[in-house]
């Protein structure tokens, strides 16, 4: 048996990788490797997989169909797929809103058209978000409105979503969606902002604070997320049944608590400068976890105090500070 898993030297489909590996799994990786962000740090968690025999790897762009459709030719035996490839950022998407078109929206598609050539498929899990809700009232529920999208990118992941419900009904396609919310720890995104401000402070640079640290995120560390995705991996959907399912921590925190973390764990202050909240982003994420611990067990454990203080080892050894 093996798994097909896109975005595989991306930060959450690294951790996902290893935590498969270390249960003897057989693992086929597929990543662009695109310059978003430090391709070295993307290389660097590569390397590491590659030390696992039941690790190979294809270096390609998901939205290349003939290329996806030659890969599960050649390799045999793939009866699950964990598509964790995307143009990540909320912000980004307006800066390059074309790269999410590409990546999320005609590269999710090609994940669906490789799913159903697989005639031994047991499951595709796919990555959505939390930015599906927009500005819904608190705590997120899988059940809530999500057609009024703040951001492209969350537009992207919603379509995303639509495309699995019709490849449901039509091929009767075993899917669970995950809706991510905020995933930071070791080996992180340098984009988001955990990340960025630990780079800032460390470095005595300022960063932006919006409406003043009052924003709130269900800050998830990356660990609960891995039991998460692989819980629901094991625990798929009946036959032609798609489900969406919260994966968060179940407890918003403050970006001002968040910074307070870093400056403790770093031992400097942060050089702050106060913006407006921009548009593409909500005023709080909260998810409701009820679905995901009823299938699988999903309780999340990991403190934002413990997980930044585990972010902040692995910052100091990489970036040696």
């Amino acid at each position: 048996m093996t798994v097909l898993l896109t975005g595989a030297a991306g930060f959450i489909g690294y951790h996902v990788a290893e935590a498969l590996l270390g249960r003897g799994e057989r693992v086929v990786g597929v990543d662009d490797l695109n310059p978003y962000y430090d391709v070295t740090l993307k290389e660097a968690r590569l390397a590491r997989l590659s030390t696992h025999p039941g690790f190979s790897f294809h270096r390609l762009d998901i939205a290349e169909r003939e290329a996806m459709f030659a890969l599960i030719e050649a390799e045999s035996g793939i009866d699950r797929i964990i598509h964790l490839a995307a143009q990540a950022g909320v912000r980004h998407s307006l800066v390059d809103p074309f790269a999410y078109a590409r990546s999320n929206l005609f590269g999710h598609l090609v994940v669906l058209e490789v799913a159903r050539r697989l005639p031994g498929l047991r499951h595709l899990v796919y990555a959505s978000s939390s930015s599906v809700y927009g500005a819904n009232p608190l705590p997120f529920r899988e059940e809530d409105r999500v057609d009024r999208p703040t951001s492209l990118y969350a537009a992207s992941k919603r379509a995303d979503e639509l495309m699995s419900e019709a490849y449901r009904h039509l091929f009767a396609l075993p899917q669970t969606g995950l809706r991510f919310f905020t995933v930071y720890g070791p080996w992180g995104r340098p984009d988001m902002a955990y990340y960025a401000f630990a780079r800032a402070i460390a470095r005595g640079e300022p960063i932006t604070l919006y409406d003043g640290g009052r924003l709130k995120r269900d800050f998830t560390y990356i660990d609960d997320i891995v039991a998460g995705v692989l819980g629901l991996l094991d625990h798929p959907p009946g036959p032609g049944e798609h489900r969406l399912v919260n994966l968060g921590n179940h407890r918003p925190e403050s970006v001002a608590d968040l910074i307070r973390l870093l400056e403790e764990g770093l031992g400097r202050r942060a050089v702050v400068v106060e913006a407006p909240r921009p548009p593409a982003d909500v005023e709080a994420t909260f998810a409701e976890i009820g679905r995901a611990r009823e299938i699988c067990g999903f309780a999340p454990r990991t403190t934002l105090a413990e997980g930044i203080a585990r972010f902040l080892a692995w910052f100091r050894e990489w970036h040696r500070v």
